[in-house]
């Protein structure tokens, strides 16, 4: 008896996953045929999972073929004006309506994460699960779910900017403030402190991406 084909559903999560977790990184070129092979699905829910994709701009053409998407300079800009006011916003609501529960969970989040220091990728991911919950801490789930969409094309960025020397360290303490404010219900300070976290991160990286330029 043949195995039930899992729903498309599946496959765009399946795919987007690897995106996220880099295992396709941008420019990547994904193959319908190596992808159900990958996955175990079928090839008609990897069609339709890669067309939901390149209509959310994750993935774009070439030629024939389906690349991974990749942020050029004004989308990076944009991308971040975005993703600072609703990070922000999300701190703010977080100072607002964290349980006490939630607070130590983000206590411990940025107590433990200090053990990744040396390791860019896993500090990268740990910091996904940071704002992750500072965004369910929110209580909102409408700014979730646009946070979702926002985090989702972060990972068209294929390097991360804690990567570059001493950047895990200061992001770190800007974490500790960040829960210090939602602690201790301070919503302004909060959203100040988490919209300076991401604004650093953004210079960080435009500073990496213009030394890591060719020369002319």
């Amino acid at each position: 008896m043949a195995e039930p084909r899992q729903p498309q559903n599946d496959a765009y999560s399946l795919i987007l996953a690897a995106i996220d977790h880099g295992t396709y990184r941008p420019g990547d070129r994904l193959v319908e045929s190596e992808l159900a092979e990958r996955f175990g699905v079928s090839r008609t829910p990897i069609r339709e999972a890669l067309q939901r994709l390149e209509t959310q701009s994750l993935l774009a053409r070439d030629g024939r073929s389906l690349i991974v998407a990749s942020l050029d300079h004004n989308q990076l800009a944009e991308l971040y004006v975005v993703r600072t006011e609703l990070e922000g916003l999300a701190a703010r609501l977080a100072a607002r309506h964290a349980t006490a529960e939630e607070v130590r969970v983000l206590s411990a989040m940025a107590r433990e994460d200090r053990a990744l220091i040396d390791d860019p990728n896993a500090l990268s991911r740990a910091n996904r699960r940071f704002h992750k919950q500072i965004h369910l801490a929110s209580h909102n789930r409408y700014l979730v779910q646009q946070l979702d969409l926002v985090h989702r094309s972060m990972a068209l960025l294929a390097t991360t900017s804690l990567a570059v020397d001493g950047r895990g360290a200061d992001a770190l303490d800007e974490h500790d403030q960040i829960v210090a404010a939602i602690a201790s219900g301070d919503g302004d300070g909060a959203f100040e402190a988490l919209k300076m976290h991401i604004s650093k991160a953004f210079e960080t990286r435009l500073r990496h991406d213009a030394a890591s330029a060719p020369g002319e």
